[in-house]
């Protein structure tokens, strides 16, 4: 007797239940991602207990006819592929036709659909058709899942608690109304309004629905094209990071994924402008030729491959660095103006007269918000800062420099600032084409371990290229004589060292640009006058002039900002001089 057997239909879409469904917003995804491609402008979504007692996804989209409404849960079938090369050209988020089967195997599945011609209720339980009949003409499709995982109680013991099942269905939410802002999302739990989107097609105003006004406000837009690639979306200015990758959202052909490679081009272009455990709010919308992708590398389809990856990144890093730098501000010391505490309160005030118990019907509430740009109060450009004259009055605390103008007071980290102008004087000497180096009256001598001497010799043109003198002495010694001229006096062997720890520091191939900036970032911080160090006025006046003079004097390359300002209307306002 044979061993080999073909599975049961029933335990196959289970397995494959293993794979798309992970947790409720599994759910969420999938039947969201089918209303998108079913062409719906409005798609609500209703959920008990944090999707673990109920799902429902309802939308206005094209609906199915009876004989399709069937097909759907079967196996494979889709209405997206037909043919072998299609799979080089995918325009939808669907396509592998294993999602209702998955999700019907191991749940209670009640679908409601209407192409406007013939309306049907097919009820699937465990994967096996309980009822068919006919339903309501309302164009659009409505499906309900509820007893999630009843039949794989090891699947059932996993799910989360309702907050957590919750806040990933949000998350995911917020992320399609991101990559699709013609389309109106709403999302209730227990009846609730939680998630509302208008689909005004505005970015920048679903940005603002979803994130709030302190993000919207502070939001630049960005736009790039080459031949391969298309950019658009908007990046947040550095001072309003987040502790985790979570807000990073990436969007290729209006498919929200989660790259690696992209990821980092990302975090690469904010380099310097924020602390490494530091990361931006992004949404960047990607558009190239399908056959340049592949999503057909997981069943969530929620990474893809890209071709051409280093072009993009390039790219990528290219066009948010220009958009950092044209943006560069000194940050107001008081964010919240009256008039944007009078717009989240009216903000505030439709949410909550939105919070009703959503039927069948897709809700369409929205809400006109307008956005101002920042005030000339509030904002320096970067050439006026060049032009910027500041009088230092005195010292806070050993360590920020209290100056001033005609336009108001400023505070500045003399760390900070510090370390920007000998950031920069080092990136200008180590981009010079000709270095130039100063013998050593005494040599250092550096003892390494036989790895660490290893990694140096692998390196060693570059160090020489630097301006570095120097030899083997010994076993795992070297013998430094000179340095180039850069290198601050009397920090010459401290300088040396932090060099070759960055080299032997588990790199595994020296990038010239990185690795100039990670010299020039090290050794700017050593060089620099440290908090609780008292300066001459003479030493703060030069400072400040030499900040002013710099290409980015706003923050220090670990992204934190160096100046701030109080401008005399925030001043006569803080006392009460003014009154609006």
């Amino acid at each position: 007797m044979s061993k080999i057997k073909v599975m049961s239909e029933i335990l196959a879409n289970k397995i494959a239940a293993g794979e798309v469904v992970e947790k409720c917003a599994s759910i969420v995804k999938e039947l969201c991602e089918n209303s998108i491609d079913a062409n719906a402008h409005n798609i609500v979504v209703n959920l008990l207990e944090g999707g673990k007692k109920e799902i429902s996804v309802i939308d206005d989209g094209d609906g199915m006819s009876k004989d399709d409404a069937l097909l759907a849960f079967q196996r494979h079938a889709t209405s997206k592929l037909y043919k072998e090369d299609d799979l080089f050209f995918i325009s939808t988020l669907g396509f592998r036709g294993e999602a209702l089967p998955s999700i019907a195997s191991v749940s209670k599945c009640v679908l409601k659909t209407s192409d406007g011609k013939d309306g049907r209720e097919i009820i699937i339980e465990g994967g096996k058709l309980k009822e068919d009949k006919a339903s309501s003409l309302r164009k659009g499709t409505s499906i309900t899942v509820t007893k999630l995982f009843y039949n794989t109680p090891a699947r059932l013991k996993y799910l989360k608690s309702e907050q957590t099942e919750l806040a990933n269905c949000v998350s995911f939410i917020e992320r399609l109304a991101l990559a699709n802002p013609n389309i109106a999302f709403t999302l209730t739990n227990d009846a609730h309004l939680v998630v509302k989107t208008s689909g005004s097609n505005d970015l920048l105003k679903t940005i603002h629905e979803i994130y709030g006004l302190s993000v919207s406000s502070k939001m630049i837009e960005v736009k790039s094209s080459n031949d391969d690639f298309d950019l658009y979306g908007y990046i947040c200015k550095p001072e309003i990071l987040k502790s985790n990758r979570n807000h990073m959202i990436t969007i290729v052909n209006d498919r929200v994924v989660k790259n690696y490679d992209i990821n980092k081009a990302i975090n690469d272009a904010y380099y310097t402008y924020k602390p490494d455990i530091k990361y931006p709010i992004v949404i960047l919308k990607i558009n190239t030729d399908p056959t340049l992708i592949d999503v057909n590398i997981h069943p969530t389809k929620q990474d893809i491959k890209i071709g051409k990856i280093d072009v993009l990144s390039n790219l990528i890093v290219k066009t948010l660095k220009d958009a950092l730098y044209k943006s560069l501000l000194i940050p107001n010391a008081l964010k919240d103006r009256e008039d944007d505490i009078e717009q989240k309160a009216m903000v505030n005030n439709i949410i909550k007269e939105q919070t009703a118990t959503y039927n069948d019907e897709p809700v369409n509430v929205q809400t006109e918000l307008n956005f101002k740009e920042d005030s000339e109060e509030a904002v320096i450009v970067n050439k006026e800062m060049k032009e910027l004259v500041l009088y230092p009055v005195g010292l806070a605390h050993g360590t920020y420099i209290i100056a001033e103008n005609e336009e108001g007071v400023y505070l500045i980290d003399q760390h900070a600032a510090q370390e920007r102008v000998n950031y920069e004087r080092n990136m200008t000497a180590l981009k010079a084409k000709k270095t130039y180096t100063t013998s050593l009256l005494i040599p250092i001598t550096i003892e390494l371990s036989s790895s660490e001497m290893m990694k140096v010799k692998e390196e060693e043109a570059k160090l020489k290229e630097l301006g570095f003198d120097f030899e083997e002495f010994g076993l795992n010694t070297l013998i430094f004589k000179g340095h180039p001229t850069w290198l601050r006096s009397g920090y010459e062997e401290e300088s040396i060292r932090k060099i070759i720890d960055l080299i032997t520091g588990g790199l595994k191939s020296i990038d010239p640009v990185k690795f100039n900036e990670s010299i020039a970032i090290t050794l700017a911080c050593k060089m620099s006058i440290k908090a609780n160090m008292h300066i001459s006025k003479e030493a703060m006046e030069e400072l400040l002039k030499e900040l002013c003079a710099c290409d980015n004097p706003y923050n220090c390359p670990h992204g934190r900002p160096t100046i701030i300002k109080f401008s005399n209307y925030d001043l006569e306002r803080m006392f009460k001089r003014v009154m609006n």
